[in-house]
């Protein structure tokens, strides 16, 4: 509690760039009313993983966009990519955001039922 008002008076300073008794009264109120968010906590280990898979994905991004220039890609597929269970919805996002950072992958429809519809390029004829 203590730490989400001190975020948003620190943010509400920034923004009227006026620190007077007036502005801080306004400040405390606006940072009272506001809604929190309530977010699920994540493992550690999961976050681990994440931050490992998005360390690996940017050379495989590089490697993938030069093999595009060098050589065509025209066949195409959907691939069906499962969601791990009980995944936040920020882990969703990056999982989703990694999927789609590669140039070869983008996710086309994430389903309520545990999938990713993953439309993905390989070399070759069509």
């Amino acid at each position: 509690m203590i730490g989400h008002l001190i975020l948003r008076l620190t943010i509400w300073f920034l923004l009227t760039a006026n620190i007077s008794v007036e502005n801080i009264i306004i400040g405390v109120i606006i940072a009272l009313i506001l809604p929190r968010g309530y977010t699920t906590r994540e493992r550690l280990t999961e976050w681990l993983q994440v931050m490992g898979k998005i360390f690996t994905a940017i050379p495989i991004a590089f490697m993938e966009a030069f093999e595009i220039i060098f050589r065509p890609h025209k066949k195409e597929e959907m691939i069906p990519e499962e969601i791990k269970l009980k995944r936040s919805p920020l882990l969703i996002f990056i999982d989703v955001f990694l999927i789609t950072f590669t140039p070869k992958t983008i996710v086309v429809r994430y389903n309520e039922q545990g999938f990713y519809e993953v439309h993905h390029i390989k070399p070759g004829k069509e």
